[in-house]
């Protein structure tokens, strides 16, 4: 968990991003986490595969 929250950091928050309210900054994690980080973002404990494709595959 606490790579996921390093990675998450890192690439939604570059240090010039802020966020109005709670809001705002739940929307960009919701978002960051279902439209890239399962769906694009390959990780190397699945085989340098998505999660999503990593599930059709094992499925």
């Amino acid at each position: 968990m606490e790579s996921f929250y390093k990675t998450l950091i890192r690439e939604l928050m570059p240090e010039t991003r802020k966020f109005t309210n709670e809001k705002e900054a739940r929307n960009a994690v919701f978002e960051y986490i279902e439209m890239f980080y399962n769906t694009k973002r390959m990780h190397s404990a699945l085989g340098y595969m998505s999660p999503v494709e990593y599930e059709k595959q094992h499925s």
